[in-house]
């Protein structure tokens, strides 16, 4: 029996005209009232003078296809649901068409508990969108070159934290390994925010010594240490009404570290060398992929700035809990890097998918993304198969078997992967860590951690 719904009306759109009476046929025993379009034309037409609880849209279709009618439905009406059905699957066709804003796609031919599936999903995003008239990631997203790719729970959690979390002024603790994406949530909670018009500044805690990151943070006066030939602007003032986010924060030296928090309690600063106190108007974002817990403890991290910075902590989940956003991600490198190498995107096959899915990915997003331009690069191709993808991904005798017979922690997993990674690396850091998606840094690190020789 099919599940009780509030769809009234439904707009059937195919060029074939089997397709659309067996539908309607199915929906009228629903009771559910079916009007039929034979081409994008004439949907569009329909859809100026009526109004739809659904639209089920053909993408093959003779004058205009699915994928340009829907284009064009969502430039019209944002929040109508469309599901796509086509007879001619492709992973790359279902990701465009969930970015362009399709809810669901029905693949030829299909059941009707296939149908009834749809018919709950419909039910469920209007419940959803009479509570909420956000878009289907619940957030702005300031650019493609920022946006955050997923559909999954764990994502969809994120989502409405930064939801919630954006339009105040609270700090705000992200935590995750690296390679999740921190500071693109960083920058989400930005562009919703009412700062969002104003400066995001980020600096990388990790990737300057103490002086230098006194004097990129605070600027500094002529002549106050050596080199200081004139008065240097510091981050604070350029970020100032915006956003500033520190970036591997657990980084910073105890002195930072004091002098951060004192900027955060009394909204003002001093460039070095100066005694001009200067009026600070900034929200503060932080991130970290090691837990400043354990630095509190070994006396690395102040456990007064933790409390200022983690008024709001936010956890990023790593790719490994949410492998259903994987297919999504794949497609959304293939598109941006071919984009950015001036070159069709390929297609890739549901067995290389396979494959990914299987993968744990130690470096998370990023090590995927570098693994799709590897392909990209290497690989001559309009369609990658199983055998394109890099032979570190793919499980070959002898070599390591990523998920064992007998479960183990996942400490012991990560120190096995990475010594299996530089193994095949033939103990070069530098390629080792650009296979795992992190800094060299993370990577000798972790050495020591596990004791890898």
């Amino acid at each position: 029996m099919a599940p009780e719904r509030e769809i009234k009306h439904v707009l059937v759109v195919d060029d074939e005209s089997v397709v659309r009476k067996g539908i309607s046929r199915a929906l009228a025993n629903r009771h559910i009232q079916t009007t039929e379009a034979v081409n994008g034309r004439e949907a569009l037409a329909q859809l100026e003078t009526r109004t739809f609880d659904l639209v089920l849209l053909d993408i093959k279709m003779e004058d205009m296809d699915g994928v340009e009618v829907l284009r064009r439905i969502r430039r019209n009406d944002p929040e109508i649901n469309v599901v796509m059905i086509t007879g001619y699957p492709t992973i790359s066709t279902a990701v465009h068409c969930t970015k362009l804003g399709a809810l669901d796609y029905l693949t030829k031919p299909f059941s009707l508990e296939d149908l009834d599936v749809t018919l709950s999903k419909v039910y469920g995003n209007k419940d959803a969108k009479r509570g909420s008239s956000t878009t289907h990631t619940g957030i702005q997203q300031n650019s493609p070159k920022h946006l955050i790719v997923g559909q999954s729970p764990p994502m969809k959690k994120i989502f409405q934290k930064i939801q919630k979390v954006a339009p105040t002024e609270s700090s705000v603790l992200i935590s995750g390994e690296s390679g999740t994406g921190k500071e693109l949530v960083a920058r989400a909670i930005h562009a919703n925010s009412t700062r969002r018009d104003q400066k995001f500044v980020a600096v990388d805690c990790s990737s300057l010594v103490e002086t230098l990151l006194e004097s990129e943070l605070f600027g500094h006066v002529k002549g106050s240490f050596t080199g200081a030939h004139q008065t240097k602007h510091g981050l604070f003032e350029l970020a100032n009404h915006g956003t500033f986010f520190f970036d591997e924060v657990a980084n910073l030296s105890l002195k930072i570290q004091a002098k951060l928090l004192r900027v955060i309690q009394e909204r003002e600063f001093m460039k070095v060398g100066d005694q001009h106190r200067i009026k600070l108007d900034v929200r503060i974002i932080a991130a970290s992929n090691t837990p400043l817990s354990e630095a509190i403890q070994n006396g690395t991290f102040r456990e007064d700035l933790f409390y200022r910075l983690s008024v709001v902590p936010l956890e990023l989940p790593p790719l490994r809990q949410r492998k259903e956003d994987i297919p999504l991600l794949i497609q959304h490198f293939l598109e941006k890097l071919s984009h950015k190498m001036k070159k069709p995107p390929p297609e890739i096959s549901p067995e290389a998918v396979s494959v990914f899915k299987q993968y744990p990915w130690p470096g998370n997003v990023r090590e995927l993304e570098h693994a799709i331009e590897r392909i990209l690069i290497l690989e001559d191709t309009d369609i990658i198969q199983e055998r394109n993808l890099p032979s570190y991904i793919i499980r070959q005798q002898g070599d390591l078997q990523i998920f064992p017979e007998d479960p183990i922690t996942l400490e012991e997993l990560e120190k096995k992967y990475i010594a299996f990674v530089l193994k095949k690396a033939k103990g070069k850091k530098i390629e080792a860590a650009r296979i795992l998606g992190i800094n060299r840094k993370t990577l000798s690190a972790k050495i020591n951690k596990y004791d890898l020789k």
